[in-house]
C-alpha cells in the first residue's frame, strides 16, 4: 500500500526527481507524488506518519528523513535541503513544522 494513499508510481517518479544530493524541491515533490492534491484528512496522516516521535511537531531530524517516510530505500535530505525545508514551514521559528496554525505542515500544500 502506497504512503498515505499515493499512487506508488507518483511516488516512484517523485523520488526519481529528487535522487541526487541538493535536487529536493518540495513544492515539485508534493506535485510530483500526488500529496498536493490530497484532503486534510489524507494530508494529517501524512503528518502523523512523519511526526516519527508524535510529538504533534515535525523537526529538522525528522525532515531530513522525509523522503525515507515514501522508500525506506530513498536518501536523506541534505543539511541544506532540510534546513530550506524546515525555513519554509516553519514562520514562527520555533525549529518545528505543526499540523495545524500558523506554522503547519498545510503551509507547503498551499503555495
Amino acid at each position: 500500500m502506497a504512503f498515505a494513499g499515493l499512487n506508488d508510481a507518483d511516488v516512484k517518479a517523485a523520488l526519481d526527481g529528487c535522487a541526487a544530493a541538493d535536487s529536493f524541491d518540495y513544492k515539485k515533490f508534493f506535485k510530483a507524488c500526488g500529496l498536493a492534491s490530497k484532503s486534510a484528512d489524507e494530508v494529517k496522516k501524512a503528518f502523523a506518519t512523519i511526526d516519527q516521535d508524535n510529538s504533534g511537531f515535525i523537526e529538522e531530524e525528522e525532515l531530513k528523513l522525509f523522503l525515507q517516510n515514501f522508500s525506506a530505500s530513498a536518501r536523506a535530505l541534505t543539511d541544506k535541503e532540510t534546513k530550506t525545508f524546515l525555513a519554509a514551514g516553519d514562520s514562527d521559528g520555533d525549529g518545528k513544522i505543526g499540523v495545524d496554525g500558523k506554522t503547519s505542515f498545510f503551509f507547503f500544500l498551499e503555495k
